[in-house]
């Protein structure tokens, strides 16, 4: 990658930090949380104080900074689509003007699934020009928006969605890293199955953005990348008791309607990953092999 330099918005978040972790020794790597930058106020990014001064065309952006409390979206509308919509934007719009390269983390929440439940013969993972109705979550509304004003400002952005991202650790508050805790505190738990993904490893994804980024692949298009295969909520849940040498049958499933939540999710969002392939780039392994090394590290 020679001297080239890659700015890492939300850099304090989990993507973030894993991209930190991975970065590779000949990349000039400029991580910047909320703190330091503030997607969200077009001038502080315009004015380019954050890169010392100006961005040069061979500076990359990966923006990981994102309003990603699904929950919290559907009664806090306005300031996540200033997160998700506007803030992808401003950055677009500066990486068009100076000609920088944009990678914009997206998610598989924008597509409808539709919501849950959903009739289980769905087989077919979203390729991603797939269209259907409208995301059913203000989250993954806002996202969407975000993706089109990215296109819109910086055609030349890559778009990069991903799903059920996690690290695992005991400080994280993914899915699984919950998982792991519950499982320390509960006898029995029960966790919805009838929603269908793909749990993506974040140190996975950031080795993958990495290779995305040294091949310079995907110019002005969308692509798809998790951790290969997919399986429900009960079955990451129990993954995570096998691997931990716990009993997986202490983990029984249950419906959506049985667990109901303020935002809808939608039944299935496998992503497929032939997009990824095509721009000639390494397929992320299968979801098992990865917990299996995220939960032992």
């Amino acid at each position: 990658m020679g001297t080239m330099r890659v700015f890492v918005t939300g850099a304090a978040g989990q993507l973030g930090r894993a991209l930190g972790s991975t970065r590779p020794d000949d990349v000039e790597f400029v991580g910047l949380s909320s703190a330091d930058l503030d997607i969200t106020d077009p001038a502080a990014v315009a004015d380019l104080r954050w890169a010392g001064g100006r961005l040069d065309p061979s500076d990359v952006i990966v923006n990981c900074a994102a309003y990603t409390r699904v929950d919290d979206a559907q009664t806090d509308e306005a300031v996540a689509a200033v997160v998700n919509a506007d803030g992808p934007a401003h950055l677009a719009a500066v990486t068009a003007a100076s000609g920088a390269r944009l990678v914009h983390l997206s998610t598989d929440y924008v597509f409808d699934g539709p919501a849950a439940p959903r009739p289980a013969d769905r087989t077919a993972p979203y390729e991603p020009d797939d269209t259907g109705g409208e995301p059913p979550s203000v989250y993954g509304r806002t996202k969407l928006a975000g993706e089109r004003r990215v296109r819109a400002a910086d055609p030349m952005a890559t778009i990069v969605r991903t799903a059920w991202v996690y690290t695992g650790g005991p400080d994280d508050n993914d899915f699984v890293a919950t998982m792991r805790r519950l499982a320390a505190q509960r006898e029995k738990l029960t966790v919805v199955d009838d929603q269908t993904g793909s749990p993506t490893y974040a140190i996975d994804l950031a080795r993958g953005l990495w290779e995305l980024i040294a091949a310079d692949a995907g110019r002005g298009t969308v692509l798809h990348a998790t951790n290969a295969g997919w399986t429900t909520w009960c079955g990451l849940a129990q993954a995570v008791f096998t691997a931990d040498g716990l009993d997986a049958d202490r983990v029984a499933p249950c419906t959506t309607a049985d667990f109901p939540r303020p935002a809808p999710r939608p039944a299935y969002s496998v992503l497929s990953p032939l997009s990824w392939a095509d721009a000639g780039l390494s397929p992320l392994r299968d979801w098992r092999d990865a917990l299996i090394d995220a939960l032992v590290r």
